[in-house]
């Protein structure tokens, strides 16, 4: 790529140490310009602040911090929701949902302020540089993406400390990180440090929102969620917005150290990476929305449903959210999740997120055909020929197994 060729760069910007290097590093090797981005998505304030200054200061011509918030609640995490998206099993796709609308988002700043090329500050090593560049190409072919990581001879903290410090540039950044974090309103991750041996367990340190569960409260707490057509309307009986809501629960469930995961799980470039990742609201809401569905879904409706989940998760994970697929996928979900209304009860406790009551109008559960008692309307006579044929095959081959051992 040419560096004449650019001349205004929109950075995925987070204050941390890569992006203050890459603002000073675009201007000297592309004589560019370089305008800041950075997406609120429930990060929290201690995050964002003063961000706009240090951008500045770092050398960028104009820093735009768009908040994100709802949006990212309302139209990434729900649509995940409704599909039972869960990755590998057992993660909840925290840092992979948030992605695709932080990648519109700096397509959108482009165009506003005219610029050629967008940059991000994602290793040559990890799945977000996929998921960015996967929405670039989807959004704005057009442009021209750089990604420093795969570009620069900088390979470590110090490297970069030293490259700000000759700059007379300053950060707050030490060389000492222990861990690699990023935060939403959805979930906290942790990576290196102890974690990268997988037979350590992770110290103390690690956790940051969740409450140890040995040290959670010795008595549960209870937690109800109404939903509606697959929406969570009202928490405890309060209406509240989507992000407000998950707020709402990650301030509930974290003190009961509920959901904390440590996984080992293959990244999309190859490798296998180790994670420690916090989602107390989020385990609360999956748990309650599968509740519901396990009383409104009939066998096979739940069994497609499933299938959908376990195709969305590795979609959202490996960077094609702007895609056909992801399009229909979501349509398929949300025919099911307008029949998801029904209010659910959570228990809280020493780490778990346990449903104990649950309720819809659109049940299919009727007691009057599920008990073991009398009924009227359940003739157990019938189960005999409906077995007979739901056998048949198995019965048939049988039966010409003994024929042909007969002779």
């Amino acid at each position: 790529m040419s560096t004449k060729q650019i001349s205004k760069v929109v950075l995925a910007y987070s204050g941390g140490l890569d992006t203050s290097a890459i603002i000073p590093w675009l201007k000297e090797n592309y004589d560019c310009e370089v305008v800041a981005f950075a997406a609120d998505v429930g990060q929290g304030d201690e995050e964002l602040q003063g961000l706009e200054e240090k951008a500045l200061r770092t050398g960028a011509s104009e820093c735009h911090i768009l908040d994100l918030k709802e949006a990212f609640v309302g139209e990434y995490i729900y649509p995940t929701i409704m599909t039972g998206a869960v990755y590998e099993g057992m993660y909840l796709l925290g840092t992979s949902m948030a992605r695709p609308i932080i990648a519109k988002a700096q397509v959108e700043i482009a165009r506003k302020v005219g610029a050629d090329a967008l940059a991000h500050g994602c290793t040559g090593k990890g799945n977000d540089q996929v998921r960015f560049e996967g929405a670039f190409s989807a959004l704005a072919p057009d442009l021209k993406v750089i990604a420093p990581w795969r570009h620069w001879n900088m390979r470590s903290r110090e490297d970069l400390l030293a490259y700000l410090a000759e700059r007379q540039i300053k950060t707050s950044a030490s060389a000492t990180k222990i861990y690699s974090r990023d935060a939403n309103a959805w979930h906290i991750s942790h990576e290196g440090g102890e974690l990268e041996d997988p037979w350590c367990e992770p110290s103390k340190e690690v956790w940051t929102m969740t409450q140890d569960p040995e040290q959670a409260p010795d008595k549960p707490a209870r937690v109800q969620l109404s939903f509606q057509s697959g929406r969570l309307v009202a928490v405890d009986g309060e209406p509240l917005s989507p992000y407000n809501a998950l707020v709402r629960l990650n301030q509930l469930a974290a003190p009961h150290g509920v959901g904390r995961l440590d996984i080992v799980e293959n990244r999309l470039v190859g490798m296998k990476s180790r994670g420690c990742y916090e989602t107390p609201g989020g385990t609360v809401l999956m748990a309650a929305y599968k509740a519901l569905e396990h009383l409104v879904l009939d066998k096979s409706s739940l069994k497609f449903r499933e299938q959908l989940g376990l195709e969305f998760s590795h979609l959202v994970y490996d960077g094609r959210w702007f895609t056909p697929l992801r399009e229909s996928i979501v349509a398929a979900a949300q025919t099911f999740a307008e029949q998801i209304t029904g209010d659910v009860v959570v228990k809280l406790f020493k780490g778990q997120a346990t449903v104990v009551q649950r309720r819809s109008p659109n049940s299919l559960y009727s007691e009057n055909y599920a008990t073991f008692g009398a009924d009227n309307v359940y003739d157990q006579r019938h189960a005999e020929g409906f077995i007979r044929l739901y056998s048949l095959p198995a019965r048939i081959k049988a039966l010409k197994a003994q024929h042909e051992g007969d002779h």
